[in-house]
């Protein structure tokens, strides 16, 4: 699943580590989202989405090919 995690970070101002504790989990759960190496759970995903005040798909984009 491809994501803009990092850019929705850099437009908020907020650091990883920031992010992380925000959202209950650690500043390397938010490092292997933004490289593609961790897929979130829904939870997650949805608690990403609350703080930057946005959709799920607008930092999430599935390509099922």
């Amino acid at each position: 699943m491809e994501n803009d995690l990092k850019v929705w970070r850099a437009k908020a101002d907020v650091t990883q580590a920031e992010l992380s504790d925000a959202v209950g989990v650690s500043r390397q759960t938010i490092n292997a989202i933004e490289r593609g190496r961790y897929d979130p759970s829904l939870e997650l995903a949805f608690e990403l989405a609350l703080y930057f005040e946005c959709d799920i798909e607008d930092i999430f984009h599935y390509d099922p090919e």
